[in-house]
Formats: C-alpha cells, sequence, structure tokens
C-alpha cells in the first residue's frame, strides 16, 4: 500500500492533463450545442436590415426602412398595443393569482398538495392546441371568444403556472418564523404578508411576473383562436404576413422580440446574481 502511494506523484501530470482535455471537451461540446441553438436567430438578424425585399444573402444594401414600417405602420402599431395591452394585464393577473396559490401551498396542513399542484402547473403540460381550442368553446358559451377578455384570461391560464413554480421556490426559503412573528404582534394575514413576506420574496414574484409576460408575449395559437382581425397580436400579425405577404418587416419585428427577450434575460440574471449575494451575506 505505501508502494503505491509513493507512485502515485508520479501520475499526477497524467492526470491533471486528462482532466484538462475532458474539460476543454465539454466546453467545445456546449459551445457547440450553443452555437446550432442560436444560429437560426444570427441569421434572420442581418435580414432585416436588408434594404432589398428579399430573405437571400448576400446583403448589398443596408437599411433600417422595415422597422421604420413596423414602427409607423397603423397594422403593426395595432398590433404592438395589442400585445402589450393583454400581456400586460394577463401578467397582472396571473402574478396574483399565483401568488396567492403558492402562499396556499407551502402550508403544511394543505390537503392534496400534489394534486392541486399538478392542476395549478397542467397548462404548461397541456399542448397548446388542446387549451386553445378549449378555450375557444368554453368562452363562446360566454361570449368573450372574440374579444380581448376572452385572450387576456386564456393568457393569464398560460402565465399562472410560471408564477407558481417559481414564487414557491422562494416561499421554501423564507422563514415563517417572521410571519408568525407578524401576526401575534397583531397584525392581520394580509398586513403581515404585505409589510413582511412580500419584501423578502418580491425578486421570485417579479421573475414569475417576467416569465409570464413573455409566455402572453409570444403566445400565438390561442390568439388564433380566440382573437378576431382587430385582436391582432405581434405574434399573429407574424403569422399573417408569412402566410399572405411575405415582407422583411416581419424580420423587424424578429428582432425587436429578440430585443425585448434579451432585456428580460439580463433582468432575470440580474435578479438571480442578486439573490446569490444575499445568500452569501446571510450565509
Amino acid at each position: 500500500m505505501s508502494a503505491l502511494v509513493e507512485k502515485m506523484p508520479r501520475f499526477a501530470p497524467y492526470v491533471t492533463f486528462w482532466g484538462k482535455v475532458k474539460h476543454y471537451a465539454l466546453f467545445g461540446f456546449c459551445m457547440a450545442a450553443l452555437i446550432f441553438l442560436i444560429a437560426p436567430v444570427l441569421v434572420v438578424i442581418p435580414l432585416a436590415f436588408n434594404a432589398d425585399p428579399y430573405f437571400t444573402y448576400p446583403i448589398k444594401t443596408w437599411s433600417l426602412k422595415w422597422f421604420v414600417e413596423f414602427f409607423t405602420n397603423e397594422v403593426w402599431q395595432t398590433a404592438v398595443k395589442n400585445s402589450f395591452v393583454i400581456a400586460l394585464i394577463a401578467t397582472l393577473i396571473a402574478t396574483t393569482l399565483g401568488t396567492m396559490a403558492s402562499v396556499g401551498l407551502v402550508h403544511r396542513n394543505l390537503p392534496g398538495r400534489s394534486f392541486i399542484t399538478a392542476v395549478l402547473v397542467s397548462p404548461m403540460i397541456v399542448p397548446i392546441v388542446i387549451v386553445a381550442v378549449g378555450a375557444y368553446f368554453f368562452y363562446s358559451t360566454l361570449g368573450i371568444a372574440n374579444n380581448l377578455t376572452g385572450i387576456v384570461l386564456a393568457h393569464a391560464v398560460l402565465g399562472t403556472p410560471f408564477v407558481v413554480i417559481t414564487v414557491t421556490a422562494t416561499l421554501a426559503g423564507f422563514d415563517q418564523a417572521l410571519f408568525r412573528a407578524a401576526r401575534s404582534l397583531g397584525a392581520s394575514p394580509l398586513t403581515a404578508f404585505r409589510r413582511i413576506t412580500l419584501p423578502i420574496i418580491w425578486p421570485g414574484v417579479f421573475s414569475g411576473a417576467l416569465f409570464a409576460f413573455a409566455t402572453s408575449f409570444d403566445e400565438v395559437v390561442v390568439v388564433l383562436f380566440l382573437g378576431s382581425v382587430e385582436q391582432r397580436t405581434i405574434p399573429r400579425q407574424m403569422w399573417t404576413g408569412l402566410r399572405e405577404q411575405l415582407s422583411p418587416t416581419i424580420l423587424a419585428a424578429a428582432v425587436v422580440l429578440i430585443l425585448i427577450s434579451l432585456g428580460m434575460l439580463l433582468t432575470l440574471e440580474a435578479l438571480r446574481r442578486r439573490n446569490a449575494k444575499m445568500r452569501g451575506l446571510v450565509d
């Protein structure tokens, strides 16, 4: 045994070498997978600046006219307005309902917690076409199948699971003794939640709201079933443009959506780093 221990330092350089090889091989594989995933996006972005109305390379003349068309055309402006209105209202509803549901799910004496959680996150699992068809027939009986109300409610349903997951995960690390202390001092449950719990868990609530907003802002299938011409959104207008009139304005809209998504990703990363720093200070 002692002889084996004496020989081990001789093999140390080989172990270090193969460790570096595995590290760089894994890094190269991850970079190749990343490039494969974002390559379609990288191809689309330059075409949005092509002065010619063709989806082809090479680009001979660069121009911003398709972005001007996107921001000045009445049809696209209506789509932008509808997208933001629907997404903001749906996010507000989803965030409120999802946060309330999460507070109940972390209760220790809640019966059927697993079943309730499965029901709440089911819109993430069920195919979106089934959700859209079911919503269409249900909302038709209520008379809200062809207006913004139906789309907002459907998008709120789609966004709620993201809020439930993020807020529940945040509440799992919340010290419930703080809430009980506030209640013992005479605060009502709502006051204790608003003054104690919410200021601590707000990064999780905000993260869930961002996911709900992104889900609503990029959704197209439900809008195709529940929306009319007046309720067109950016994704629906892009879908219509691809079917009826192929225009590079669609690419400009895609670039705008990419920038919005990138902004939300950076915001989530900032929240993640903030939570990591806070945990480091606490630990």
